[in-house]
């Protein structure tokens, strides 16, 4: 199986199955020197973490990280780190009806397609649980952006849509769900549960800003960073669609109207950064597993709430790599 890496000079190769021994990642390319601290690792993984809110997922993992490589008191070293995640609360029963019944919109039946054997219980290779290696490779990515600041916010859930766009981190306000309403923190837990108790689910939107990105980042043709968002953002099992800036509403533009707002391109022209905050968006779609086995299992009626911090952590992973292969002309 190939596909498990993403990036180039600052890369992450993800591995292990949710229902598995364990989850982990390898990161390559990160400059020695720099402070490590276990906690804020730590933190950010909880942030992720399953059985944190209510309305999600009943799993409760402490997902604590145990580093094996890469680091000497409290130091990169400039190897391979490697770090992993024992997967200690598993229930494989809850999927035995999955072995013989594939889920709409999941890899159930393409990987079976493609490769002939699955691993169904929670999804195998591809079950949201994978996503603790990209945050895990988001805190280090992070530990090279300095003063770049990367954070997502959900847009909609379900029936509760935030219209208002922002351009500035100060001005967001996030309830538990990451929702930039915090009066509507009761009424989101409510409806997420009553979508558990229906066995059904929602999709919605993540908004991301980044702020003080360097000018310059991006290639010109085929690493543009509009494309590696891209496919870092839809990288992400459930994301189904994204955009920066004005995204779709530039069909419905004219070409005076846009030039009179650079904000229009979300800080992106011609693929590379023109120094001016960053806007990106990624709908996600609604969570495969409904009816009787999202009744009984432990399944998200929505993903967005614990998604948000994936989408983090890739957008700091495309930034990090970028900023290298920056450093590198200089």
């Amino acid at each position: 199986m190939r596909g498990n890496t993403f990036g180039k000079l600052f890369s992450i190769t993800s591995f292990g199955e949710s229902h598995g021994v364990a989850i982990g990642v390898v990161l390559d390319g990160v400059p020695a020197n720099l402070d490590f601290n276990l906690a804020e690792l730590q933190a950010a993984l909880n942030k992720r973490a399953p059985g944190r809110l209510k309305g999600v997922t009943a799993r409760k993992e402490a997902d604590e990280a145990e580093i094996l490589s890469g680091i000497f008191e409290n130091k990169t070293l400039g190897t391979p780190i490697c770090v992993v995640i024992k997967n200690t609360n598993q229930r494989s029963k809850d999927y035995s009806e999955l072995k013989k019944e594939y889920r709409a919109g999941h890899a159930d039946e393409t990987t079976m397609l493609k490769y002939g054997i699955r691993d169904h219980r929670g999804g195998g290779r591809s079950s949201g649980r994978e996503t603790i290696a990209r945050v895990i490779g988001g805190y280090f990515a992070g530990l090279l952006l300095n003063d770049v600041k990367v954070k997502g916010y959900v847009s909609s859930l379900g029936i509760f849509q935030h219209h208002q766009n922002y351009e500035s981190i100060s001005e967001l306000h996030l309830n538990e769900y990451a929702f930039p309403d915090i009066e509507k923190n009761d009424e989101i837990e409510e409806y997420l549960i009553n979508l558990k108790k229906e066995g059904n689910s929602v999709g919605g939107k993540i908004n991301i800003i980044v702020e003080n990105c360097p000018v310059g980042l991006g290639e010109p043709a085929f690493d543009k960073l509009k494309a590696d968002f891209a496919k870092a953002l839809l990288s992400i099992g459930g994301c189904v669609s994204f955009s920066f800036g004005f995204g779709e509403l530039l069909a419905n533009l004219s070409g005076k109207e846009i030039s009179q707002d650079r904000n229009a391109f979300g800080g992106i022209e011609g693929g590379i950064s023109n120094g001016k905050t960053i806007t990106l968006s990624a709908v996600f779609k609604p969570t495969s597993t409904v009816g009787d086995k999202a009744k009984s299992g432990r399944h998200d009626p929505c993903i967005l709430p614990r998604a948000v911090y994936v989408v983090e952590a890739m957008v700091k992973i495309v930034l990090a790599d970028h900023l290298l292969r920056q450093k590198a002309y200089l």
